[in-house]
């Protein structure tokens, strides 16, 4: 069965660099060492797992002052690797303002990219907040999805203060206001969105324009409802995503396949949904 990973970071040293102060709490967040892979081993990892990944790069500048894993750096190792890797997630920095404009053109006129992934914890804003509304108008006339991580963060996660973000700015109410917005944009909610799962559920069912890709988790541990909806309700909604490296692929497909779903409900997951939301 095709599976397409739709939440792929490189994994490599300049993704890790890019994280900043938070290398070392992701690690313990993870109970595992958090360190750079060579781009060999991380094909490898994709390789061996039978994945079509989906690299999202990684811009903290301007909360954090590292360096970003750019748009340009993802869309090198996608051209190295076509094989492989079959799409990017570009990054934009809303503070950055007609910077973050001249950036969401060049990696979709100029990169061919398919959207823009958002963290709106660690890159400190709401995507319902008004004064970024220009930076999504213009996605949308690029006619360019978006990814958002909805629910909590390991980024952070144990630091005095959460080194200043706000786990709130990733509330699903935020995902309501911008698909009533912007009807026409296609928004994939990234994670389970715990602790709001039945609030994330509510708006991935009203909105016709927002889907939901399940990374960060492993499967044996999404809320119960949620098991049951994916089945049902949900199930030409939800796509397969990994957070790729946070925690292996062995165990992650593993866990998918115990949940007993239906072959027909699995190859939705697995590639069908994204097949037909985002044309992969």
């Amino acid at each position: 069965m095709r599976i397409i990973d739709l939440h792929c970071y490189p994994g490599t040293q300049t993704w890790i660099d890019s994280q900043g102060p938070y290398v070392e709490a992701l690690a313990k967040y993870w109970k595992r060492e958090w360190v750079a892979k060579d781009e060999a081993a991380v094909l490898r990892d994709f390789t061996d797992a039978g994945v079509e990944a989906c690299l999202v790069a990684l811009d903290l500048e301007t909360t954090v002052a590292t360096p970003p894993c750019t748009n340009d750096y993802v869309h090198a190792m996608w051209r190295r690797h076509p094989e492989r890797i079959i799409q990017c997630w570009g990054t934009l920095d809303p503070f950055k303002g007609e910077l973050a404009m001249r950036e969401a053109r060049h990696a979709v006129q100029k990169l061919g990219f398919m959207g823009f992934h958002f963290h709106p914890i660690m890159q400190h804003f709401a995507v319902n907040d008004r004064r970024f509304y220009p930076l999504f108008e213009l996605i949308d006339e690029l006619e360019a999805a978006v990814m958002i991580d909805v629910g909590t963060t390991g980024m952070g996660a144990g630091m005095p203060g959460g080194m200043g973000a706000r786990i709130r700015h990733a509330h699903p109410s935020a995902i309501d206001d911008l698909a009533a917005d912007f009807p026409n944009l296609k928004i994939l909610m990234a994670h389970p969105g715990w602790p709001w799962v039945d609030e994330t559920t509510a708006v991935a069912l009203h909105k016709g324009n927002v889907y939901w890709e399940m990374s960060g988790w492993a499967p044996k541990h999404f809320p119960a409802s949620l098991k049951i909806d994916m089945r049902a309700r949900l199930q030409d909604k939800v796509m397969f995503g990994s957070d790729y490296p946070s925690m292996s692929y062995a165990r992650i497909l593993t866990e998918w396949r115990e949940l007993g779903y239906s072959d027909a409900v699995m190859e939705k997951i697995f590639h069908r949904n994204a097949e037909r939301v985002l044309g992969l």
